[in-house]
């Protein structure tokens, strides 16, 4: 990105900046994040309001947070992004997550 370095050729290693105001790190920026959901491009449409996990199946899964090669405007935990499920590339990445009990 133009006239910005935040010291780190590419990824920053985990736990380099602040946390954001609900104490979680590296939420969003680094690379985007693989989750579980398929991607349906009208699914929000009709979705739950609360945790909605996306249709049964398709042909994409979904990418959140945006990535050290993005515009600042993609860069932020609701960004919303899809793959095929055999895409690969140095800004794509995973996060392990367990709910809350």
């Amino acid at each position: 990105m133009a006239g910005y370095n935040d010291g780190y050729e590419r990824t920053a290693p985990v736990g380099s900046f602040e946390p954001n105001p609900f104490h979680l790190f590296d939420m969003a920026g680094n690379v985007w994040e693989w989750v579980a959901d398929w991607y349906g491009a009208n699914y929000y449409d009709k979705s739950p309001e609360r945790n909605p996990t996306g249709p049964s199946s398709g042909d994409y899964r979904v990418l959140r947070g945006g990535s050290w090669s993005d515009d600042p405007g993609s860069v932020r935990s609701a960004g919303r992004g899809r793959v095929t499920p055999s895409g690969r590339g140095d800004s794509l990445g995973f996060r392990c997550a367990q709910d809350v009990k």
